[in-house]
């Protein structure tokens, strides 16, 4: 069986490790912290991020990269997007030219404005790649809920490929051929999912919850069209699909930071409390920045940049919001 290295021992790093190797795949994976790695090895759990959930004695837990990535043919890239260029820097030596990179994070460089496949074909020219994405919270993927994902790359025989690979009776994989729109739907979500945490922080009802999440798709079609994506993909599992469960969930870290924002609570505060990477801060900024590239109205997403930055506070961003000039709703 196939060789497959997951690179970051988070969440949804371990929830796929999990999944690959009840496959009967020969699975590493691979984290920075010792500390972390060690109680894995000892418990057979990772109990930081997926506590109560058992590892297979067959997963391999390597702290060495070298190790975990030699000989691996596909490898699985689960660190946050913020992250993503050094760690596949660091992993460059080690990846043969055959192997294909699964990458899981969904975000925006925020330097540069890339999507993360163009990162990695920055960082290495002509890379296979897939992008997985969609609603697909750790904690219930690791449990063997049903759940259904989408993959994606430039080359559609090698996302049939990564489909068949990940594909199970509870974990159904689609393929999608628009790269773009996946990738962009995977990330502005997480912004979505922040204003409507934010709304729920400050005890607003469901009537606000659904206005931020019609009008947050409304945004991710106007940045994905101007940026090249089917409009159609907006639709799908990687964006309304995703933008539901993200928005709703109590496993959201996105929606978990924004209700604590809502609250009154600063930024920084809030991502502390979470405990964990929250990709909507950093993707809001790079969008923000994006949208004024591209000369697009994204007011949700503006008005959560200001907020994340502490120049509006959340009663400040709901008279801006609600004060706008009237208009058309399928104004795009």
């Amino acid at each position: 069986m196939k060789k497959i290295t997951v690179i970051g021992a988070g969440s949804f790093g371990t929830a796929l490790a999990i999944l690959l190797t009840d496959k009967g795949y020969d699975v590493s994976i691979w984290g920075r912290s010792e500390e972390q790695l060690a109680l894995m090895r000892e418990k057979r759990e990772n109990p930081h991020y997926l506590p109560g959930v058992k590892l297979s004695e067959k997963l391999n837990i390597e702290g060495n990269l070298k190790s975990a990535l030699i000989n691996a043919e596909i490898i699985v890239f689960s660190v946050p997007a913020q992250n993503f260029r050094s760690v596949l820097e660091s992993s460059r030596e080690y990846i043969k030219s055959s192997s294909t990179i699964v990458n899981v994070a969904k975000g925006i460089e925020k330097k540069s404005l890339l999507r993360l496949s163009q990162v990695a074909e920055d960082v290495i020219p002509d890379i296979k790649y897939v992008t997985l994405s969609g609603p697909s919270h750790a904690e219930e993927v690791a449990r063997n809920l049903p759940t259904t994902v989408t993959v994606a790359s430039l080359d559609n025989q090698l996302s049939k490929e990564i489909q068949e690979v990940f594909n199970t009776e509870r974990f159904r994989v689609y393929t999608n051929d628009d790269i773009i729109g996946v990738e962009l739907g995977g990330a502005l979500k997480n912004i979505i999912a922040l204003g409507a945490g934010i709304s729920d922080g400050m005890g607003f009802g469901d009537n606000a919850k659904a206005a931020i999440m019609t009008r947050g798709i409304t945004e991710m079609c106007r940045l994905g069209l101007a940026m090249g994506a089917n409009m159609n993909t907006f639709s799908g599992l990687t964006g309304i699909g995703d933008l539901i469960v993200t928005c709703t969930s109590m496993h959201s870290r996105n929606r978990r930071c924004g209700i604590l924002m809502g609250e009154g609570i600063s930024t920084d505060k809030a991502v502390e409390k979470v405990g964990m990477v929250v990709e909507g801060i950093s993707t809001a900024e790079a969008a923000y920045e994006l949208a004024k590239l591209y000369n697009i109205e994204m007011p949700l997403t503006e008005c959560i940049c200001q907020m994340i930055k502490g120049e509006i506070d959340a009663l400040e961003a709901v008279s801006l919001l609600m004060g706008r000039k009237t208009k058309n709703e399928m104004h795009i």
